[in-house]
C-alpha cells in the first residue's frame, strides 16, 4: 500500500484545516519544499499536494510551490485543488506532477472529467470523492450534492476510472480514524484503485485500510502533530 504524505497550501504556507473550516487553519511550516524535504529524507515517495487556495478561489494558484517541489525532489506528486479548466490542467503537468486530483469537475462537469480521463489516461486522473453523510460533497466541501458516494464511485470506475481519493468531511482532521466501512463498502462495490483520505490516527488504522484492499492512504494531522513518527512510516514504505 502506497504511504502518501500530505502537505496543504494557504498563502505559501503549510497548514492543516479540520473538517475543511478554513477558520480553523493552523500552520505547520514556512516553506512547504522544507516539509516535502523532510518526508523525502524519510524515505516517503509519495506527496498529496492541496491548494487551498485554489479550491477557494475555483483556480490553480500554488502552481509555482508545486513546481519548486518536483524540482528539487523526487517525489511522485499528486495535485490537488482548483483545477476547473483544461488551463489549469496543462498548468499543473507543466509544473511537475505525476497524477492531479479532480473533484469539483467530476461532481459538475462530468463530461469534460471524462474527456481528461480519456486524453491524459486513467493513470494520470484521480477521482477526488470527497462525503459528508454519505453525499459527495464538492467546492472546497461547501456543495452538498443528492450523490450518494459508493454510487458516484462505482459509476466512474464503471467508465474506466482506476484511482479515487475518497475523504469523509466529518473524520478530516479529527484523528479518531477513518470511515472504515465505507472505504469497504466501496471496494465490494467497485473496482478501483482506493486512496484513503481523513482521519488516520495511528500505525493501526493504517494497518486497517491496509488489510481493507486500500490501494493508499493518506496521512498529515497525525503526523504534524505527532501522533505517528516519521521514522515509523519509513519502515512501511
Amino acid at each position: 500500500m502506497r504511504i502518501i504524505m500530505a502537505i496543504d497550501i494557504i498563502d505559501g504556507k503549510c497548514v492543516r484545516l479540520t473538517r475543511g473550516d478554513y477558520s480553523t487553519k493552523k500552520i505547520y511550516g514556512e516553506d512547504p519544499l522544507d516539509v516535502a524535504r523532510e518526508f523525502e529524507d524519510y524515505g516517503i515517495k509519495y506527496l498529496h499536494l492541496v491548494d487551498l487556495d485554489g479550491a477557494k478561489n475555483k483556480k490553480v494558484i500554488n502552481h509555482k510551490i508545486l513546481e519548486k517541489i518536483s524540482s528539487a525532489t523526487n517525489l511522485q506528486i499528486d495535485f490537488a485543488g482548483g483545477l476547473r479548466s483544461d488551463e489549469d490542467l496543462r498548468i499543473v503537468f507543466n509544473s511537475g506532477v505525476r497524477q492531479v486530483t479532480a473533484g469539483s469537475i467530476a461532481v459538475n462537469q462530468p463530461a469534460l472529467f471524462l474527456e481528461w480521463v480519456n486524453r491524459y489516461g486513467s493513470d494520470r486522473i484521480i477521482l477526488g470523492a470527497d462525503f459528508l453523510d454519505r453525499k459527495v460533497v464538492s467546492g472546497a466541501w461547501k456543495e452538498i450534492s443528492e450523490k450518494d458516494i459508493v454510487t458516484f464511485i462505482s459509476e466512474y470506475a464503471n467508465e474506466g476510472l482506476r484511482y479515487t481519493i475518497c475523504t469523509d468531511v466529518e473524520k478530516d482532521g479529527m484523528m479518531e480514524g477513518p470511515s472504515m466501512e465505507i472505504y469497504k463498502e466501496i471496494l465490494q462495490s467497485a473496482d478501483i484503485n482506493l486512496i484513503a483520505s481523513g482521519g488516520v490516527s495511528s500505525l493501526k488504522d493504517i494497518q486497517e485500510l491496509m488489510d481493507a484492499g486500500c490501494e493508499g492512504v493518506i496521512t498529515g494531522k497525525a503526523v504534524y502533530e505527532g501522533r505517528i513518527k516519521l521514522e515509523e512510516l519509513s519502515r512501511l514504505c
